[in-house]
């Protein structure tokens, strides 16, 4: 049984009666953490304390605890945990929002707490240490009446008696003694009945959990009624500590011998490429890593060892000589071809062209408010020349014509990757629209060279989309498939990503169907060097700046300017730029600056470098990270800062 007492009229009161339980209740361990129901006390708002907070003296000598409200469903910590206040302020006891990252263990205890709560609850049973929303104590229905009369003779509150265990402690319960086959589990797969996982032999009702995974409640159905091992295999972000916490906060019983073995999938990312080490890590696998910020300043073409490298599933290793391109759709004859049937039948173009993830500069945006994505500096940026043969002779040869699908159906031109999820069979998958796929002046390429070089695998081999002046992200590796299609790409990376949003609104109001996929790039630039927190001599009396300008859509970049003084006075820039064609400048350019320290700068003071860039149909980046941020952390194409000390 758990005990909750409601007090009436007086916090004080309660302790006394409380005191008068534990009196009675001799046998109650010290570190139970039985729980009281103050209503009506702090602004109106119900409220759960654990019993350390009002009989402290009975609790080891301690004399506070954490007081936590009560969050129906969510069963946040109420234990001890540290001296101080005898009771919570009334802003502390308001109740805590639905589920925000649910982490409560590492919010309100420290890891020994919890796994001291946790050890005393197994070995004890509910008499020991355990989660606050209801009390943990056993003992005789005379102590209870006893302590009833005293709480009731102290004209405080009427104690409630009911059997409330929380969650937690059910769980707990249940994981020593209940039992559950395969076949069991695989019965819960839907709401109606409970989303049921398993892992590592225990088994997790994780249903209250769905709609508040980060990554949308669609990937973590996947894995209902089974193990949830390969799809961690696969996604390793989840492979951390904290994720395994909130993951135990739903363990409802163990999976029986048998079916505890489990099958295990080989690791998808056992075969991966060998990535050059100079290269900045923001995920291992799938791998991600970014440019060096001094070495993106160092040339106009960046070498492609050191090309960025973003990957979404693993990376496939595909036999030239085996793999075929399929072209086909709305208004097309159906190809097969061949790499050799590339080469031999199309002409070859090459082109130099930047290209750059949607995600560039997030961590900027990360420093006004959490955004979700990796968090990439500035170096999700490179530039290569590209070799291969126009996405438009291709089309042409599958019987596209300019003037009859003017007035046809087809709209968009998709591009399906051969990077598989090994679990579901997803395919990385994008499109663009058709009047930039098939735009003599578009320049869209199925390329097979990088820098004279054939692909390598970390970036796209054989066969690669190169949409120049278009986001990273429909840049498809490893093309399978042209599609000509009516309606837009209807795969993950394009209807529930890569997206833009405004900075009102959160992840759980995006309305992905109505917001516009990312096509074309917005003007940019970024301080290379020197590195944010770098030291200035004052005796030059100057900061010598380098970086990138870029902007999409084949607009040029026209003008690039440098303060020293975070934006009050600006000196013009040197610009240094590959020849290209009017409308189709596809390339950065990597700009320079001489800038004079500001009036009053004198050694151990701080100034702060900015750069801004405006493209040739006069754009120029805003000044603020705050005005477009997003939840999604895309398209950071505010000023770009960077701290720097002042030094003899």
């Amino acid at each position: 049984m758990a005990v909750f007492a409601t007090a009436t009229r007086s916090v004080a009161a309660a302790r006394h009666g409380l005191r008068a339980l534990m009196a009675a209740a001799p046998e109650a361990t010290p570190s139970a953490a039985a729980a009281v129901q103050l209503g009506n006390l702090f602004e109106g708002v119900p409220s759960t304390i654990p019993l350390a907070a009002v009989a402290a003296p009975r609790m080891g000598g301690a004399n506070a605890a954490q007081v936590v409200p009560a969050a129906s469903g969510h069963g946040m910590w109420a234990g001890p945990v540290a001296a101080g206040p005898m009771l919570a302020s009334a802003s502390q006891m308001r109740p805590r929002a639905p589920y925000q990252r649910r982490l409560p263990l590492a919010h309100m205890l420290t890891l020994q707490q919890q796994q001291q709560q946790r050890k005393l609850w197994q070995q004890h049973g509910p008499a020991a240490g355990r989660r606050g929303g209801g009390g943990g104590w056993r003992t005789s229905s005379a102590a209870w009446a006893a302590a009833s009369i005293a709480t009731a003779a102290g004209g405080a509150a009427m104690l409630q008696l009911f059997d409330a265990r929380p969650a937690y402690a059910k769980a707990e319960t249940a994981t020593q003694q209940a039992k559950y086959t395969a076949e069991e589990v695989a019965q819960h797969r839907d709401l109606a009945s409970g989303i049921w996982v398993t892992y590592q032999g225990g088994v997790y009702d994780i249903t209250k959990f769905v709609e508040a995974h980060p990554g949308g409640s669609q990937k973590i159905m996947l894995a209902a009624g089974g193990s949830i091992e390969p799809f961690w295999a696969m996604y390793k972000q989840h492979q951390k500590a904290e994720v395994r916490e909130i993951l135990s906060e739903y363990k409802i019983g163990e999976l029986d011998g048998a079916a505890a073995a489990g099958a295990k999938m080989d690791d998808p990312f056992k075969n991966e490429p060998k990535r050059h080490p100079a290269l900045i890590t923001r995920s291992e696998n799938p791998r991600n890593a970014e440019t060096p910020a001094d070495m993106l300043a160092a040339g106009l073409l960046t070498p492609s060892e050191l090309f960025y490298v973003r990957n979404h599933l693993p990376v496939p290793d595909i036999d030239p000589k085996a793999w075929r391109l399929r072209v086909e759709g709305e208004g097309l004859r159906t190809l097969d071809l061949s790499l050799d049937d590339l080469k031999a039948r199309f002409k070859k173009h090459v082109i130099a062209a930047s290209l750059q993830c949607s995600g560039n500069r997030r961590d900027e945006m990360n420093k006004v408010r959490p955004v979700k994505g990796l968090s990439w500096n500035v170096g999700a940026i490179s530039t290569a020349t590209w070799g291969g043969v126009l996405l438009r002779d291709v089309l042409l040869a599958a019987g596209y014509d300019d003037v009859e699908a003017a007035s046809s159906a087809a709209a968009h031109v998709h591009f399906v990757g051969l990077d598989t999820d090994p679990l579901t069979g997803e395919v990385y998958a994008a499109s663009i629209p058709l009047h930039k796929a098939a735009s003599p002046a578009a320049d869209v390429l199925l390329a097979f060279e990088m820098n004279g070089q054939p692909l390598s695998r970390d970036h796209g081999a054989p066969v690669r989309v190169v949409a120049p002046g278009i986001t990273g992200a429909r840049n498809v590796k490893w093309l399978g498939k042209v599609l000509m299609s009516a309606d837009e790409c209807q795969g993950f990376w394009q209807q529930r990503d890569y997206k833009l949003f405004s900075p009102d609104v959160d992840a759980d109001g995006a309305d992905w169907a109505a917001a516009p996929a990312i096509q074309d790039t917005p003007v940019t630039s970024a301080v290379c060097e020197p590195a944010p927190g770098g030291a200035v001599s004052i005796a030059g009396g100057e900061v010598v700046a380098r970086g990138y300008a870029f902007s999409g859509g084949g607009r040029d970049v026209v003008r690039v300017d440098v303060s020293a003084d975070g934006g009050t006075t600006w000196t013009s820039a040197e610009l240094r730029k590959l020849p290209q064609r009017p409308g189709r400048a596809w390339a950065w350019c990597l700009w320079e600056a001489a800038v004079p320290l500001p009036k009053g700068a004198k050694p151990g003071s701080k100034l702060e470098l900015v750069s801004r860039a405006v493209d040739e149909s006069g754009a120029a980046q805003p000044d603020s990270v705050a005005g477009v941020w997003n939840f999604r952390g895309v398209l950071n194409n505010a000023w770009h800062r960077v701290d720097l000390l002042v030094e003899d």
